[in-house]
C-alpha cells in the first residue's frame, strides 16, 4: 500500500531532495537527509509510518543504516523493541546471516542469533525500497530466526524498480509514504 495518494504526503515529499546523476549518470538520488534535518518533517514521517502499522508489533527490525533511524523512532512510538539488521561482521557474539545478490556479486546481512523469540511479530523498516534485494534478504533472515514478518514500512518507494511488489509476492504487507518515478 502506497500512502502517497492525492497529495496526502506532499509535505513529506517536498522535504526529500532529489540529486540528479548520483551515484552515476542517469540516477535520480532521493536524499532523505533534508527530511531528517527538518524536525516537523521527521515527526510527521514517524507519526504517519506508525499510523500505517496494522496489528501488534513485538519488534521493529531496522536495516542498516538509515533503517535504524526510522526504526528506532517507530519502536519507541509503537512500544516495541528494536532489532538491528546489520552487514555481516558488525555484530558481536553469535549471529545468523543471509546472503543476497547485488548487481555485481553478493552481500550478507546478519542479526544476533538470540535477537528474537520464535513467533515474534516484526515490522521491517528502511528509508527506501528500490529493487528489494536487501529487504527480501532481511525477511528471509527474520523467518530463519523464527519471526513472523507482519509488515514492511518505508518512507520512499521506487515502484519502477519492483521491490515493494516483490515483497508483496513474498506475502509481506508493504507501506510507503511517498513514491517517486524512475530509479
Amino acid at each position: 500500500m502506497i500512502l502517497d495518494t492525492a497529495a496526502a504526503n506532499d509535505d513529506i515529499r517536498q522535504r526529500i531532495r532529489t540529486i540528479p546523476d548520483f551515484p552515476k549518470p542517469g540516477i535520480l538520488f532521493r536524499d532523505i537527509t533534508t527530511l531528517l534535518l527538518d524536525a516537523e518533517g521527521l515527526k510527521l514521517t514517524i507519526d504517519r509510518m506508525a499510523a500505517a502499522v496494522t496489528g501488534p508489533i513485538d519488534l521493529v527490525a531496522g536495516i542498516e543504516a538509515r533503517g535504524f533511524l526510522f526504526g528506532a523512532a517507530l519502536a519507541v512510538k509503537l512500544g516495541a523493541g528494536m532489532l538491528l539488521v546489520r552487514k555481516d561482521g558488525k555484530l558481536p557474539g553469535a549471529t545468523i546471516a543471509e546472503d543476497y545478490a547485488l548487481e555485481y556479486g553478493t552481500d550478507r546481512i546478519a542479526i544476533h542469533a538470540d535477537a528474537l523469540a520464535p513467533g515474534a511479530r516484526v515490522l521491517l523498516v528502511d528509508d527506501l525500497i528500490a529493487t528489494g534485494g536487501t529487504a527480501r534478504a532481511a525477511v528471509r533472515l527474520l523467518h530463519k530466526a523464527g519471526a513472523e514478518v507482519v509488515q514492511a514500512a518505508f518512507v520512499v518507494d521506487l515502484p519502477d524498480l519492483g521491490g515493494a511488489d516483490a515483497l508483496r509476492s513474498d506475502g509481506v504487507q508493504v507501506s510507503a509514504l511517498v513514491a517517486f518515478e524512475g530509479h
